[in-house]
């Protein structure tokens, strides 16, 4: 269920969702390390979902603005617990909330757009309840762009992601923050683009800090540990177009 209101150069945006999800051994940690090993000591309830979300829009002159509030409530949810590899439902609920910002600031040909992510989620029972695993707290993200139909167009890119709750990591229970750069160029000659694009241009990469081999097998037949940062560190390509 949505609202929309509009005065002017506002535009505001209104919803509430509910749900529901069959119960399942199919999981995010299932998928990555199978079903071989995992354990359902008690039937699983289904998952009951609540979800609401307000957004606000401003338009003025060549800025427009657009600001968000949402909320997601999971009632018994279904949780892996890594340290065992059991899946059971918890019946303490899932809960997720935040707000996020995006701005986009447009003077031909240039264009620059800014995001922040702000995102509290909790999950457990009692000591046991904590922030979801691999899901950062904070993050922000900020692209220019000078784009030119007739010679091609250059970016430049940075996000920022904040620290990450881990599970079942035998290095650390929380990730380093970290800054990925990247740069996109391009230029048309004729029927052809030519281009070049670079990513994680400061050589971020996990094994910087940890390594990924575990110095013992987890419950779940793993030898890894979970990704919380780039793995390949620096990429550049390039390559051409050509329009028929």
């Amino acid at each position: 269920m949505s609202a929309l209101m509009r005065g002017g150069a506002w535009t505001a945006r209104a919803s509430i969702g509910i749900g529901f999800f069959a119960p399942t051994p199919l999981t995010e940690e299932t998928e990555a390390a199978g079903l071989a090993r995992l354990r359902i000591t008690a039937p699983l309830k289904a998952e009951r979902g609540r979800s609401a979300s307000f957004d606000l829009t401003r338009v003025q002159g060549l800025l427009s603005v657009t600001a968000t509030l949402f909320r997601y409530d999971v009632r018994d949810p279904a949780v892996v617990d890594r340290a065992t590899y059991t899946l059971a439902t918890v019946h303490a609920p899932t809960i997720n909330h935040g707000a996020e910002v995006v701005g986009t600031l447009r003077r031909a040909p240039f264009s620059v757009t800014g995001t922040y992510t702000y995102v509290h989620s909790r999950e457990g029972v009692g000591r046991d309840r904590g922030d979801v695993p691999l899901t950062p707290r904070h993050s922000a993200g900020l692209v220019g762009m000078s784009e030119s139909e007739e010679r091609g167009r250059i970016g430049l890119e940075a996000y920022v992601t904040g620290r990450q709750r881990l599970e079942d990591n035998p290095f650390r229970s929380q990730s380093a923050g970290y800054v990925l750069f990247g740069a996109l160029v391009e230029r048309r000659i004729g029927r052809v683009r030519l281009f070049i694009n670079a990513e994680d241009l400061g050589g971020v990469r996990q094994t910087r800090w940890d390594p990924l081999l575990r110095p013992f097998e987890a419950a779940d037949g793993r030898w890894t540990v979970d990704a919380w940062a780039p793995l390949d560190g620096r990429v550049i390509n390039g390559g051409l177009r050509l329009s028929f």
